[in-house]
């Protein structure tokens, strides 16, 4: 009964995933600001996906390494709802760590949240508090970019298969709310280091998704308006 009442959610907030598309290329544009966008940094982030994506294309894939990211994120999330993780096991067949307690978002954050990146961006963190400005940002918006679609890219095929974790909440509100939370990711990414603003990416949110839902009402009351010519047609 939960899994199809989260089904009903998911399908629900089906229009959000349309509304939140529109507003990531409405950020993307303000993101540029009066440029073409082509700074040194935008170019190291989209040479550094391009270059999983050809390794991706091109090498065996690094299994071990995603499965070990995997298991450490739901520690990590666990960590911070105050589970206890313990038994730590990868392989390049699957991994699993044991934990205290659960919840949605430990069980699915290795599909939402990007470890390897997450890594990255501490690092760029901890350099900055002693070096100011953080030298080299063209290379660490390449190492984003290249964790980064470490993340997609695995994502998407794991997604592809049968996943217990998936399962647990119901296929369709999984998908729906992984999708949500990676492009929510993406754009607070963006809010903090472009010229694009957090009030500009509430103003893009706000104003698409009440359009995708607008949209779809006027969908369904055409919808119905139809039916019921039909039934009363003489």
């Amino acid at each position: 009964m939960a899994n199809f009442v989260r089904m009903l959610l998911g399908v629900a907030l089906l229009p959000v995933c349309w509304g939140v598309v529109r507003a990531f290329f409405d950020s993307i544009v303000a993101a540029a600001g009066d440029s073409s966008g082509l700074t040194a940094e935008s170019i190291a982030l989209a040479g550094g996906m391009a270059a999983f994506a050809l390794c991706w294309m091109s090498v065996p894939h690094p299994v071990k390494t995603y499965v070990l990211g995997h298991e450490l994120t739901h520690a990590l999330w666990g960590l911070l709802f105050g589970a206890v993780p313990s038994r730590l096991r990868v392989s390049a067949s699957g991994g699993s760590v044991n934990l205290t307690k659960s919840n949605m978002l430990i069980t699915l954050a290795p599909y939402f949240f990007p470890f390897y990146t997450f890594i990255v961006v501490v690092a760029a963190l901890v350099t900055s508090a002693f070096v100011r400005p953080l030298p080299w940002l063209p290379l660490w918006m390449f190492a984003v970019g290249f964790t980064w679609a470490f993340h997609v890219l695995f994502t998407l095929e794991t997604l592809a298969q049968r996943q217990p974790d998936v399962k647990l909440y119901g296929r369709v509100f999984s998908w729906v709310f992984i999708f949500l939370a990676n492009v929510a990711l993406v754009l607070v990414f963006l809010a903090a280091v472009t010229p694009l603003s957090f009030a500009q990416l509430g103003g893009f949110l706000v104003h698409r998704v009440l359009d995708a839902y607008a949209g779809v009402g006027s969908a369904a009351a055409a919808a119905v308006k139809w039916i019921v010519s039909l039934c009363f047609r003489t």
